[in-house]
């Protein structure tokens, strides 16, 4: 497969590279993504985004279509692994960009896994069923180092539905106070969107440093 088309920020010299895919619905330059792209370029990483190909496809049409199934969105991580080497490189992204880069994240042999809301399960789905599983059998054993930054009011996958998951002693889990799936809080909370995007670029930071 043709590796995807880069958007890269940060110094390309950094001695670590973070791949970031996007979600289901929105680019890889939305506002969410851009956030933790430009925080994490601040902090020395270079960060590489793509798109996968249905995403790429809606920007050059303007015709919206459902992700690519898959396999398709596998062989395109491991395109974009083979292109910028595993040796320096942490993969994952937002919601789909993420739980995609996690199945692949062992056999890549990566430095390093970084899921920004993890979809513990389906919109709609009540924890625990087969669509679930299937989301979490291969986090009970990743042997990569694994950070997820989870609101903890995502409906996808809240603090109540996730402590009772079996995950690896490999993944680490940051909370981000009253976040919904993209990590917005609610205004009685006290907290705001940014807050919260700081507090998980700042533990991402904190993660890929450790490696």
């Amino acid at each position: 497969m043709t590796p995807p088309d880069f958007l890269f920020d940060g110094p390309a010299d950094a001695s670590l590279t973070v791949a970031l895919a996007h979600g289901a619905g929105a680019p890889m330059d939305s506002p969410f993504m851009a956030a933790f792209a430009e925080g994490l370029a601040a902090a020395g990483f270079r960060v590489a985004r793509f798109e996968f190909a249905y995403m790429a496809d809606r920007r050059r049409t303007g015709v919206r279509r459902p992700p690519d199934r898959a396999p398709v969105l596998l062989e395109t991580w491991r395109a974009a692994v083979r292109t910028l080497g595993p040796e320096r490189l942490v993969i994952g992204g937002k919601s789909l960009g993420g739980r995609t880069a996690s199945v692949i994240a062992d056999e890549a042999q990566v430095r390093g896994l970084v899921c920004l809301g993890y979809p513990f399960h389906p919109p709609g789905h009540a924890p625990g069923k087969a669509a679930t599983a299937e989301r979490l059998a291969h986090l009970a054993d990743i042997r990569t180092q694994t950070l997820i930054c989870q609101g903890t009011r995502d409906a996808l996958g809240s603090r109540e539905d996730v402590k009772s998951y079996k995950l690896s002693g490999a993944v680490r889990l940051h909370w981000l106070e009253d976040g919904d799936h993209g990590f917005k809080p609610r205004k009685s909370s006290g907290r705001s969107e940014a807050e919260n995007r700081r507090d998980a670029i700042a533990a991402v930071v904190a993660f890929a440093k450790g490696l």
